[in-house]
This record gives C-alpha cells, sequence and structure tokens, in this order.
C-alpha cells in the first residue's frame, strides 16, 4: 500500500500559482513547495506542471531545480518527474556512478511490469540518444554485462502459469552449476534472465525443497565477487521486493553517513506503491518506526520531505 496522502480535490492551476508565490520573491517557500507536491500523486502532478507551463510559460521542474538546492532539490526533482522519466534517470545516474551500484537496473528488472520497463526504456533513449542496454553494456564487462543487459531486454512472460516440470528440471541445472562454483555459467544467466517471475519462484522453490538451502545461501560462498553479489542481489529483489527495499533502506541509514541517494530512491519511487509494507517490514526487522529512523539521520526541508512522503508530517 501507498503511504502518499493525496489530496484528491486540488486544483492544478492554484496549486501551480501557489507554487509562482513559493518561487517568487527573496528566498523560497520550501515548506509551502513540500506543503503541496508531497500531497499529490503522479497524475497530480504531471496536471500541475502543464498548467505551470501554461501560465507562466516556465517549466517547473527547471524552476524548482534553480529554488532548491542539496539533498532536497534531488528528491523534489525525481518526485516531480514522470514515473517512466524518473527510472531513466534514476538508471543513468546510477550507471555513471564510480561506486558501480547496480541495484537500480535490478529494481527496474524485477518491480516493473513488461510495460512499465519498456516505457523506461523509450523514457532513457528520448533524453539520453542512446539506449538503456547501450549504456549499461559500455559501464559493465564480461558475465556482469550479459546478466545486467539481459535483465532489461527481454519482454517476460506476465501470466501465472507455471510449469513444475521445468522448474524441477531447471533447479537442477542450477544446483549443478553452483556445485561447480560455475557462477557465471551460461544457463544461470538464461534461467534468471529470461523465465517469468511465477516460473522462477517455482524453480527456486524446488531448488529451497530439494537441497534444503535457498539459492542465495550457496551463492554467498563467493560474496567478495562482483557478479555473483549482484547475482544473489537480484535473486532477493525477485524474490520478496518488500524485504529486499527493507535491507536498501537499513543500509542506506545505519552505516557511519546516511546514504541519502539509496534513501530518497526507495522512498520516492514506492511511495504510492508499496512504501507502507516497507515500513512495517522495517519496524518487524529493526523494532523501530522507519520515520522516525528517518527523523533521526535527517534534517531540515530534506527531513520533512521526506517524512510526508511516508505519511508522516513533522
Amino acid at each position: 500500500m501507498a503511504t502518499l496522502i493525496a489530496y484528491e480535490d486540488a486544483s492544478p492551476s492554484a496549486d501551480a500559482e501557489l507554487l509562482k508565490k513559493a518561487c517568487h520573491g527573496w528566498g523560497t517557500d520550501e515548506k509551502a513547495v513540500i506543503s503541496i507536491l508531497g500531497h499529490r500523486n503522479a497524475t497530480q502532478r504531471k496536471l500541475i506542471r502543464q498548467a505551470y507551463q501554461e501560465i507562466y510559460q516556465e517549466d517547473l521542474v527547471k524552476r524548482l531545480e534553480h529554488e532548491l538546492s542539496g539533498h532536497l532539490e534531488r528528491a523534489v526533482y525525481r518526485w516531480n518527474l514522470d514515473p517512466a522519466d524518473r527510472d531513466a534517470v534514476l538508471a543513468n545516474v546510477a550507471l555513471r556512478n564510480a561506486n558501480r551500484d547496480h541495484k537500480v537496473i535490478i529494481e527496474l528488472a524485477f518491480t516493473l511490469s513488461p510495460e512499465e520497463l519498456f516505457a523506461v526504456k523509450c523514457a532513457y533513449q528520448c533524453r539520453y540518444k542512446r539506449s538503456l542496454e547501450e549504456d549499461i553494456a559500455s559501464h559493465t564487462s564480461s558475465e556482469l554485462r550479459k546478466l545486467l543487459v539481459g535483465l532489461v531486454s527481454i519482454h517476460r512472460y506476465q501470466g501465472n502459469e507455471v510449469n513444475l516440470k521445468l522448474a524441477n528440471s531447471e533447479s537442477n541445472i542450477l544446483r549443478s552449476a553452483i556445485e561447480e562454483k560455475a557462477f557465471n555459467h551460461e544457463e544461470i544467466l538464461r534461467i534468471i534472465t529470461t523465465r517469468s517471475k511465477p516460473q522462477l519462484m517455482a524453480t527456486l522453490n524446488c531448488y529451497k525443497d530439494e537441497h534444503g538451502c535457498s539459492i542465495t545461501k550457496h551463492l554467498k560462498d563467493d560474496r567478495a565477487d562482483e557478479y555473483t553479489e549482484t547475482l544473489r542481489t537480484t535473486i532477493r529483489c525477485m524474490i520478496n521486493p518488500i524485504k529486499y527495499f527493507e535491507k536498501v533502506i537499513r543500509n542506506a541509514i545505519k552505516k557511519s553517513g546516511t546514504n541519502e541517494d539509496a534513501l530518497t530512491r526507495v522512498i520516492v519511487t514506492r511511495a504510492e506503491k508499496d512504501l507502507k509494507e516497507i515500513m512495517e517490514q522495517y519496524y518487524k526487522r529493526n523494532s523501530v518506526p522507519l520515520d522516525k529512523a528517518v527523523a533521526k539521520e535527517t534534517s531540515g526541508d530534506y527531513k520533512r520531505f521526506l517524512l510526508t512522503l511516508l505519511g508522516k508530517e513533522d
């Protein structure tokens, strides 16, 4: 369930006028910006951008980029984009990041429908004049390239049909490759990058039933390897996105120095989808409400904006 509290009777033109007023004068009224945009869903935000353009002949996103700064600016910027365009931006930023974190690519592959992923790829090509696959390939190599390009290239079957005989057969193929420490085996890549999510789940359940251990535990034997760790992350995201995102947030705020990019990414992209379940999982795992943890690790208007998207006013 979503955490966003959207005001359904809001007027796009009235919101545009209030945002113009918030950006007018010597100082920006960040609280007004947060109060408006933090309570509007994706459709409403698009209508506000259109109204702002029509009334003032100006791009609202660019205006807010100019008026805001720091972590708040990046969070509001990403919140304001259409979801597909936002995901395209997040993917591009991740690919250019020196830390080589491929979680965004994995999230696109396993939390979006084939149609949504296609929309992201179109938005990426429109914005950057290159394909997403092209940029993934140019920033990765060898088996990691095959895995990540494969994840976003396929149009997965979306139905619920499962072939249990195939699941059992492919679970044995996975086990044989892992026993040989052949984590980059082409059959592993084929199964992970082409099978539907229900079929993959059936295969991984067969694996666990047959061998008494999840495949991610067996892949943990070679955790230092970047490819193997990315493969583990891929499987974890596919099996349970809620637990996956909870861990992304936990890692973002538990280490010395908050990872604001990761924290912002999860809250902004999940606020209209399943952030409530992620919050519940966080509390179950850490015995601390997520909004309290976020409030402790952030400050100022950035904190206020994140808490608003979490459905918790500062």
